[in-house]
């Protein structure tokens, strides 16, 4: 498991670097415009896959900016964004590296903001829903990118492992 938690930290830094040069693309009108998307705009969409990350690698790690609603607003300029976009993937690949099977296999304890009830389970299946999470939204930014008429972006796993994830071929 360990191996492909590595393999989807990577992957989720990748899809998220062209996912946010697809963004840089767009006027301001376009990255705000309410597309239908669960957070509405692809601007909103991309602030809601950063507080998510951040609530997670806090309740990971311990350390981190520790956001209070799922909904949080931290940046207003998508350069802003961007750039605590690239900090958190790195954050990520980074704690990754570090895990071992044991940990992965070992209790994981947390208390959701929307309900706070502790849950308790393996950290390993909490980690597959984050980035679970990432890809279900990014799905969301895509059809946005679509709605406003712009060019499909290939986000596909097997299209970063034959490019640069080879080392999980």
């Amino acid at each position: 498991m360990l191996q492909n938690l590595q393999m989807l930290a990577a992957y989720n830094e990748w899809a998220n670097h062209r996912l946010y040069a697809a963004a840089q693309q767009l006027t301001p009108e376009e990255l705000n415009a309410d597309r239908g998307a669960f957070f509405g705009s692809l601007f909103l969409t991309l602030t809601h896959l950063l507080v998510a990350d951040r609530i997670w690698l806090r309740r990971f790690t311990g350390e981190g900016p520790s956001p209070c609603a799922l909904d949080e607003k931290p940046f207003a300029a998508l350069a802003d964004l961007t750039a605590a976009r690239q900090d958190e993937d790195r954050r990520i690949i980074d704690w990754c590296a570090t895990l071992t099977e044991e940990r992965v296999a070992a209790p994981f304890s947390y208390t959701p903001i929307t309900n706070p009830t502790v849950i308790a389970h393996k950290l390993g299946p909490a980690l597959v829903h984050c980035f679970n999470h990432q890809t279900h939204h990014r799905g969301q930014a895509h059809a946005t990118l679509t709605a406003l008429g712009k060019p499909s972006l290939t986000l596909d796993l097997i299209y970063f492992l034959r490019q640069e994830g080879q080392q999980w071929l």
